[in-house]
Formats: structure tokens, sequence, C-alpha cells
């Protein structure tokens, strides 16, 4: 750890899930040099702020905790005779040739420096989207936190944010953090959503809300803090059907402290240095089914590319991702994409955004509203029956070669309809 040379075969940005799954898929796939450089003094991202279980079950086979899935990972990178540099910042990224890339290195041990890389990978993460983002009107006191900062207060710095809590926003960040103030002694005066769903897993809305007595309210926001230096109150309402508060109907809740938990956003200041092309419905980069961005060699995974809800998805997108960024560092070139992807009825997005004919793939995808029972159609071909979607829960679908059959330079349309009234009817491609 904290060794640098000048030249490597992958360089990997960001030190959490994904850029180390990446680094370990890089090997695999016959890198032999590979550098992970991340930002914070000890590697693992945001896992090791998740002290409670529930990782790793698909990855591992067993439950874990978010820092025993992060060691695991990191014993792996380590064995793997993979360069980490922790304490680290990427300041920038140069393209001289298409196999050769200029990465300049902020690092506290080794000064500013430039390596050169043939291949790239991009696995920064993601950010809480702030009270900024969504304006609540107010003042500016002391006492508002994103769900992730108030978690790492409580996680990592034995920090209570306040001890009268509401929590705007239900995302799966805010439900856990409902349960952790509770279990720490606080009051959570409820969690207050905007859309007349839950953001969250199911599984976190019964655990972390209804185990301990804490009310859901829907279609219900905070309209405004109040306080000078600290929190002492917020506004809450109802909405109506074009998500604005209802005049008139609006009530005081004294409190000390607002988490908001209204969204995570991938990390693309770097892709937007590189004028990377962004997917408006995502937040993040346009990729190929290699998942290679706009810019030859350049690779994106994980929560920077789009946002996950369990991180056994980034190990397997970002493994894939790391594979593809190897061979490319070794002159390997696949056939190029020629069928592109889109989002249809109740898809919110769906990526990689271009497919290429021959070869199976793994498809993400989200819906943009509560459906039950459905099914999953791809280009008017396959069928796959869902008791129930949420958007809340991604999906993932493989895409056996032959279903691309007869689409070159076509577009493959994926929806997301009613199940068929006839229950006897079987879908097809199961």
């Amino acid at each position: 750890m904290g060794r640098m040379r000048g030249d490597y075969d992958v360089v990997v940005v960001g030190g959490g899930p994904g850029g180390m799954a990446a680094a370990l898929g890089a090997r695999e796939s016959g890198a032999e040099r590979v550098l992970i450089v991340d930002r914070e003094p000890e590697p693992g991202g945001f896992l090791v702020q998740c002290i409670h279980a529930g990782f790793g079950l698909h990855h591992f086979g067993e439950e874990l905790t978010g820092p025993e899935y992060a060691e695991r990972f990191l014993e792996q990178v380590l064995d793997q005779d993979i360069d980490l540099l922790p304490d680290s910042y990427v300041a920038g990224l140069a393209v001289d040739t298409d196999r050769h890339k200029q990465v300049r290195v902020l690092s506290g041990t080794h000064g500013a420096q430039a390596v050169t890389a043939r291949s790239v990978v991009l696995a920064t993460g993601c950010r809480d989207r702030t009270r900024a983002g969504i304006r609540i009107p107010g003042e500016r006191p002391a006492g508002v936190y994103t769900a992730g900062l108030a978690q790492k207060l409580i996680n990592q710095w034995g920090y209570l944010p306040g001890r009268r809590v509401v929590i705007l926003g239900s995302g799966d960040v805010g439900l856990m953090m409902a349960r952790r103030l509770m279990l720490e002694g606080s009051e959570v005066l409820g969690v207050f959503e905007l859309l007349p769903y839950s953001n969250g897993l199911g599984r976190n809305i019964v655990e972390c809300l209804e185990d301990f007595g804490i009310p859901l309210h829907l279609s219900t926001t905070v309209t405004h803090v109040h306080g000078h230096e600290r929190v002492e109150r917020v506004t809450v309402a109802p909405v109506d059907e074009h998500m604005q508060p209802i005049p008139g109907r609006g009530w005081d809740i004294p409190c000390d402290t607002l988490v908001v938990s209204i969204g995570l956003i991938p990390e693309t200041e770097l892709y937007q240095r590189l004028a990377i092309g962004i997917d408006p419905n995502t937040s993040g980069p346009i990729v190929s089914s290699t998942l290679e961005t706009s810019m030859p060699g350049v690779f994106a995974c994980g929560n920077s590319l789009h946002v996950h809800d369990l991180v056994d998805y980034v190990t397997a997108e970002s493994l894939d991702a790391g594979r593809y960024a190897g061979e490319w560092a070794r002159g390997i070139r696949r056939p190029g994409d020629n069928v592109r992807l889109v989002p249809g009825d109740n898809v919110r997005y769906c990526l990689p955004h271009t497919l290429s004919p021959g070869r199976e793939h793994t498809v993400y995808l989200r819906v943009k509203a509560p459906r039950g029972p459905c099914r999953i159609v791809v280009g008017g071909r396959l069928e796959q029956a869902l008791p129930f979607v949420v958007p809340a829960e991604m999906i993932m679908l493989r895409l056996r070669p032959e279903l691309l059959e007869g689409l070159q330079g076509d577009t493959l349309r994926i929806d997301v309809l009613d199940a068929p009234h006839d229950s006897r009817e079987t879908p097809h491609g199961r």
C-alpha cells in the first residue's frame, strides 16, 4: 500500500467496493500493473461507515457488515499485488494517444505526479443530494444533515447529530438512520416522503420503521426550516398530485435536527472535465456493452455509473468493467455495438446504452412507478413475469445472444407492462 510507479496497464479511480472489484477484474483479465487511487485515508468507500449487516448475500453467500465486506476485498487486492494509493486525488486525465493516458495524481506521500495508463476505470461512487438541491425555504441553522453525513457522525466519529429528529425522504440510508438514531437514544418524530410511495427497499421499511414504531408520512414534505443558531422546528405539509404543498394544511414539528435523505447522485466531476457523454436519466455516463464511456479506453462502473441498491450488484458490474479495461490495456478489442437499448413504458432508465450481437449481456433497469403483477418485455420477444416492481429496487436481466438476432443497426426497447389477465399464459424466454 502506498507504492506508485510511473506506468500502469490500468488505473482505477476510487477505492470503494466498485474500485476494488474493478482492479481485481483487471488483474483477472491479464493486466499486470494495476493502481487504485482513493481520496480517503483507508479504502472501502461508504462501506466503512455501514456497520449494519446485510451485505454479501449474493457475492459471498453470507451476511456481512459493510466493514467486513470491504475487508474481504482489501485482502484480495493486497494478495494480487495491486498498488493502492490512499489519501490521494486524481487531479486530471489527459489522453495522449488511443493507447496512452496521462493521469495526474496528488498524493501526500508522493506529491504531484503523472502516471501513464493504457486504460482507466472511473469508480468514483456517489454523493448525497443536499437541502440546496431541492431548495427548502427557511433559515440556515446548524442541525441539518444529509443521511450519509449523519451516518458517518454516529458510526465513525461517535457523535450524536441530535435528540429530536425529523427525516425528509425515505431513501435506504435515511431509513437505516431512523433506526440507528432510535438505538442511540434519539427520538425520531417521523419520516416524510414527497412521493406517494417509499424510495427505500421494502425490508428496510419493516425493519427500520415499523419495528420501531416510527411513522412514515407519504405525499408529505418539509416546507420550511426554522431556527437561528440551531434548528428549532420544521413545517411539513401534504402535497397534491403535482407534488406541490397544499396551502393551509401544514403543521409545525418542534425538533433540533433535520436529516435529509432525498437521493444519491453519481460523482461525475471527472466525467464532466473529460466531456464524456452523460445520461440525464441516471446522471451518470453513457456506456457501451463493455462499460466503456464515450472516451476510448475509459470505463465506468458502480455508483458513479448509476446508483445501485445492493453493493453485490456494484461488485458484479465493476468486476466486468475491470475485465474489459484489462483487455483494452492488452490490446484486445471486442466487436463494436450496433444495437441501441432504449427505455419504454414505465422504465426510467436501462443500461448499458448499446449492445453487441453474438454474446450475452447483463442489463440493469429501474421503473418509474410501482406496478404489479407485471411482465418485462424486451424487444417484443422476451417476457419475464414479476409479482411487483418498485423504483427503489433495481432489476437485473440477462439477455441471451439470440434475442439480438436481426436487430443490427436497430433499437431494442424494454417495457414493463401489466401482467396478462389470462394467468395461464406462459411468459416467453424464461
